[in-house]
């Protein structure tokens, strides 16, 4: 068996619910013959991470070091992996491991993350019982499957928000074959917004950004929407009535607007959740009768996702805005991210050897 570089892996953990994390470290799992280890060199923050150690999504499992947008250099791989090489700069997402076998009703469809023996980045765990720790680290120890090479073309500063945010919102766009033509909406331009402008317009769709600022405006036209609707402005809202083919929920938006959504929708378009609305919706059967809109949610994007996301996104020049911090500034950074102050995603940086 190939030992790893890391016998006792550091990071930053938390401990109690809440937005303070501490210096921690563990000892990894066995280096199987199917992982790599990955020598962090950045990592981003989700906004997944917070409602984790927050206790928002359920109890955590503490302590926990989270971090699911990773990138950073192969330090050692096991027998049984092709493809990637020691000193490959690579990024890991949200999930860690999947069966992918084609006896799997769920990884035979490409559905890997709805597979029965996934597992997610950190706040999981392995068959084997072991926690899954995440990238608010110096190192961590994947599946080989979930790896991938970042492309020469994507500054790899900028690549972590695309292991996340940037599956997040492409892969719906992929799944409803938006093309050219196709008048999408994007509603909350923040961290997954700024992005899923980005992605639409490069498939050539129309895109008209919605938001309660209007001094995004200029931003929005430059990320690469056609249009921008002042959500405050009933004049602006009126006018985007029965306008759109797609749209795409990038915010955390109350459950009861989604019925204001629908009506800003073409006959037989599709409105999908990327962002989890706190709440219960309500509607009645005639919304969507009298309408044919139809109302999905998107999880994260599979293997075969994920490899077309960075490849898209060097193809077209694809990159997030980012603040940048010091890894053991993570606490700064962590509140900045709470507070919604951050423009629009944030990105840890290890030390250089």
């Amino acid at each position: 068996m190939v030992e790893g570089k890391f016998s006792e892996i550091r990071g930053w953990a938390a401990f109690e619910p809440g937005i303070k994390v501490k210096p921690w470290s563990y000892r990894p799992r066995p280096l199987g013959d199917n992982d790599v280890e990955i020598k962090i060199e950045y990592s981003g923050i989700c906004g997944s991470d917070l409602h984790t150690i927050k206790g928002e999504w359920g109890p955590p499992q503490l302590p926990a070091i989270v971090g699911h947008e990773i990138v950073g250099r192969v330090v050692a791989k096991g027998d049984g992996v092709a493809g990637l090489a020691e000193g490959d700069l690579v990024g890991v997402g949200a999930q860690v491991y999947a069966c992918l076998k084609d006896s799997c009703e769920t990884c035979s469809r490409g559905l890997d993350p709805h597979c029965p023996d996934m597992v997610f980045t950190y706040n999981d765990n392995y068959a084997d019982g072991k926690q899954a720790q995440g990238g608010y680290s110096e190192a961590v120890r994947v599946d080989a499957n979930y790896t991938f090479k970042i492309p020469a073309a994507i500054d790899p500063v900028h690549a972590p928000p695309l292991m996340c945010a940037g599956v997040t919102v492409f892969c719906p766009m992929l799944k409803h074959d938006i093309k050219q033509g196709d008048r999408v909406g994007i509603v909350g331009i923040g961290g997954l917004g700024h992005l899923a402008i980005q992605f639409a317009s490069a498939l050539g769709a129309h895109v008209t950004a919605f938001s309660h600022s209007p001094n995004k405006r200029e931003e929005c036209m430059a990320l690469g929407a056609t249009a921008f609707v002042d959500t405050s402005d009933e004049k602006q809202v009126e006018g985007a009535r029965q306008s759109l083919t797609h749209l795409f929920v990038a915010s955390n938006a109350p459950a009861n607007q989604y019925n204001e959504f629908i009506k800003w929708m073409k006959i037989g378009g599709a409105i999908v959740m990327l962002a989890v609305p706190p709440g219960k919706m309500s509607f009645s059967a005639s919304e969507f009768t009298g309408s044919e809109v139809s109302l999905s949610g998107s999880l994260v994007g599979g293997v075969k996702t994920l490899r077309k996301t960075l490849d898209f996104a060097a193809e077209h020049g694809i990159k997030p805005i980012i603040e940048r911090f010091p890894m053991d500034q993570v606490n700064e950074a962590l509140a900045r991210v709470d507070s919604g102050r951050i423009r629009y995603r944030a990105v840890l940086e290890n030390p250089r050897d």
